[in-house]
C-alpha cells in the first residue's frame, strides 16, 4: 500500500472520523475521567495502546477465525490486552490506576475498539490495520486531552495541577461535573463538524477550479489545432 494511502488511513481518525467528536463512540470516559489532564491523557494513551495492538492481532488471525465466532475472539483479544495495560499501570503508576478505577476495565467494551476490529482490521493487512488503530487512538487521545484541558482549566484553574489563573480565580464547578462535560463535548462536536465541512468545501472548490482550468486548456488546445 502506498505511503499516501497509509497516511490517509491514519489521519482520518484525527478529525474526519474522530471517535468522540464525529463518531460519538466511547463517550463514557470522556464524561467521567477528563476532570484532570493527567487522567484524560492516561486514558487516551491506554486506549491507543489497546486499539492499535488489537487491530494488529485481529489482522494477523483474520484468515483463521471462523466468522461465526469472530466477535468472541475479538473480545478475548481486547480483554487480554486491557489486562496487560491494567497490570502495567497498577505496578508502575498506582495513583493513575486508582484514579481511573473501573473505567480501565470498561475499556474492554469500548465501542470504538470493537468497531475498528470488525470494520477495518478484519479486512485489511497488518500495516494498514496498525495505521488505522493508531490513528483512531491518536484521535481519541486528542479529544480526551482537549476536553480535560478545558475542564481542568475552567473547573479548577490549573493545568496538570499547576495554578494558571492565580488564587483569586473562582472555579466553574459545573465543568468538573458530568453535565458540564456533556455540554462541552457538544460544543466541540459542533466545532469539529464545522471545520470538516469547511475543509470539504475548500476541496470541492479546488476540484472545480482545477476542472475549469483543464477544460479551458483543452479548449485552447483544440482552438490552436
Amino acid at each position: 500500500m502506498e505511503q499516501k494511502s497509509l497516511w490517509q488511513i491514519f489521519s482520518k481518525g484525527l478529525l474526519a472520523e474522530n471517535p468522540i467528536f464525529i463518531l460519538a463512540l466511547s463517550l463514557c470516559p470522556a464524561l467521567a475521567v477528563t476532570t484532570t489532564v493527567v487522567n484524560g491523557l492516561t486514558m487516551g494513551l491506554t486506549v491507543t495502546f489497546v486499539i492499535t495492538t488489537n487491530n494488529v492481532v485481529v489482522s494477523l488471525v483474520r484468515r483463521w477465525v471462523n466468522q461465526k465466532v469472530r466477535v468472541p475472539v475479538y473480545i478475548t483479544s481486547i480483554a487480554t490486552i486491557v489486562t496487560v495495560a491494567q497490570l502495567v499501570l497498577q505496578a508502575y503508576f498506582p495513583d493513575l490506576y486508582d484514579a481511573l478505577g473501573i473505567y480501565l476495565a470498561l475499556v474492554v467494551v469500548f465501542a470504538i475498539i470493537l468497531a475498528r476490529a470488525e470494520v477495518f482490521a478484519s479486512k485489511h493487512g497488518v500495516v494498514a490495520s496498525f495505521c488505522d488503530g493508531f490513528g483512531m487512538g491518536c484521535g481519541f487521545t486528542l479529544a480526551m486531552l482537549t476536553i480535560s484541558v478545558i475542564r481542568e482549566l475552567l473547573g479548577a484553574g490549573t493545568i496538570c495541577g499547576i495554578p494558571v489563573f492565580g488564587a483569586g480565580y473562582q472555579p466553574m464547578l459545573m465543568m468538573v461535573l458530568p453535565p458540564g462535560a456533556f455540554m462541552l463535548i457538544g460544543y466541540l462536536v459542533a466545532a469539529t463538524k464545522t471545520w470538516n465541512r469547511h475543509k470539504e468545501q475548500q476541496r470541492m472548490k479546488a476540484a472545480r477550479i482545477a476542472a475549469a482550468k483543464a477544460a479551458e486548456a483543452a479548449a485552447s488546445k483544440g482552438g490552436v489545432d
